[in-house]
């Protein structure tokens, strides 16, 4: 470490990382349970439902960029990351539990009033959820200029990140196993509060934590230095279109990205739907199910990081993808009463998420170098806020086209009772379809764009050595 660099203990870097705890702990529930929460437990119309989650997943990704400026441009005695996770915390918890509440005026099927209700409350939270997250994340370039001890930063936050995606899942799955017995809106209500407040606890005791340092005298250095960095270096919303229209591997990264996701996210917004109306199954099934997938996704994905330092990353893709498609195809024909096919097919499906996570990510970098090799820039918050936008656009119209089919196809919500009702054929045809088909159809397109991607190991070591040459001092 450099000798200007702040000193990090280990219990500085656990409480930096518990910060990614709540947040993607609530990330986790709000992709597998929001719109089923939404339809068969508020009882709202599924397009209604889409609708919302979908109109609140477009703000988010609008207001990533607006709160990422807004930081940047922030100027307190305590830097600029550290006031808005202190203010945007209580609200964050506050918002996310609120959502998982049904009003009197949602039990008696006030379909617009619970359509307000609920979109304020996305929103209001998606604003908190970037506010807070954005510059927690932002602070591993402030905190520390050494590189190996950004590593280590990193390293801690993104365990806590897979961390809490399993968690969320995990006091799901116990929460509405001791209140089985209870009604459905309560057994919400106190899954919600539950993660609220571990949320709040956590982003708390990663302020607590990191507060001394945040605050240090070098840092302060590095945060004047980062502030006179943006000054400097501008950049214009139209030179960000341009940056990324004019890089064509970057494109199709965004567009294995998108497919990647929208895999993901019709196989999440789905798989409630599947395992309770068309295989007939109670919801610790498909908690325990989801658990699987993600569980899987995260053991592996050290052994694919390890494959794809062996093979290259483009040949991991394919055989990923192989391994999803065919667990989505056999998910479209199981049958109810095949348990142990559908864990089997969960376990097989993570083997593919796991890639889904680890390669579009892992290519990034390769295309940010490819335009530094161009343009002689280095812009990494440029791509990086691209994809995080790809990825919410990816969430949203995810859910939003599920929702709409279940509505298209006759779909009975339960509302706030617990009596499932029996679904209609074009309702379970439609699930099934949902369930294979959809997912298929874009891990294929993920696949083509995967084959027509140009770096590979040897170009991009090209890249890199001509980068190389070009930094090296000129000889007088």
């Amino acid at each position: 470490m450099s000798r200007n660099a702040p000193q990090f203990g280990n219990i500085e870097r656990l409480a930096y990382g518990a910060g990614e705890l709540g947040p993607a702990m609530a990330g986790s529930t709000i992709i597998f349970f929001q719109l089923v929460f939404l339809t068969d437990v508020a009882g709202m119309d599924p397009g209604l439902a889409g609708s919302v989650l979908l109109l609140a997943r477009i703000w988010d990704a609008v207001n990533d960029p607006l709160i990422g400026w807004l930081s940047d441009h922030t100027r307190t005695p305590w830097g600029r990351r550290l006031p808005w996770m202190l203010v945007s915390a209580l609200p964050f918890s506050a918002f996310f539990m609120m959502f998982w509440l049904v009003p009197d005026f949602a039990a008696s099927d006030a379909q617009w009033s619970s359509f307000a209700y609920y979109l304020v409350v996305a929103v209001l939270f998606s604003t908190f959820s970037t506010a807070l997250g954005l510059p927690h994340a932002s602070l591993t370039a402030e905190l520390s200029r050494d590189y190996d001890e950004r590593s280590r930063l990193t390293a801690y936050r993104m365990g806590f990140s897979l961390a809490g995606s399993v968690g969320g899942l995990v006091a799901a799955l116990l929460i509405f196993h001791l209140l089985r017995d209870a009604p459905k809106s309560m057994q919400y209500a106190v899954f919600g509060a539950s993660i609220g407040i571990i949320g709040l606890a956590s982003v708390l005791f990663c302020l607590i934590g990191i507060w001394r340092i945040a605050i240090s005298r070098d840092v302060q250095r590095l945060r004047r230095q980062s502030a006179d960095e943006i000054a400097a270096a501008p950049l214009s919303l139209r030179e960000q279109l341009n940056l990324v229209l004019q890089n064509k591997p970057f494109l199709l990264v965004c567009g294995i990205y998108l497919c990647s996701w929208l895999s993901m996210q019709f196989t999440a917004t789905i798989l409630p739907f599947y395992t309770q109306s068309w295989l007939r199954l109670s919801n610790t099934t498909f908690h325990l199910l989801a658990l699987t997938v993600q569980t899987t996704a995260l053991c592996l994905m050290p052994f694919w990081g390890w494959v794809s330092v062996k093979t290259g990353k483009k040949p991991v893709y394919f055989i990923g993808m192989s391994f999803w498609l065919l667990a989505q195809t056999g998910l479209m024909f199981l049958q109810p009463g095949a348990t142990t096919i559908l864990f089997l097919m969960a376990f097989v499906a993570g083997l593919g998420i796991s890639v889904c996570y680890l390669i579009p990510n892992a290519m990034l970098p390769d295309v940010i170098e490819y335009d530094e090799l161009k343009t002689g820039r280095r812009r990494e918050g440029v791509y990086y806020g691209t994809c995080i936008f790809i990825q919410k656009t990816a969430l949203a119209v995810g859910t939003f086209i599920v929702g709409q089919m279940l509505a298209l196809s006759g779909y009975i919500s339960s509302g706030p009772g617990d009596i499932a009702p029996q679904q209609p054929d074009a309702a379970l045809l439609t699930i099934r379809l949902a369930i294979g088909p959809l997912p298929a159809l874009a891990l294929i397109a993920g696949m083509v764009l995967t084959a027509l991607y140009p770096v590979t190991r040897e170009s991009h070591r090209r890249v890199v050595e001509e980068l190389d040459a070009r930094r090296r001092p000129i000889p007088r």
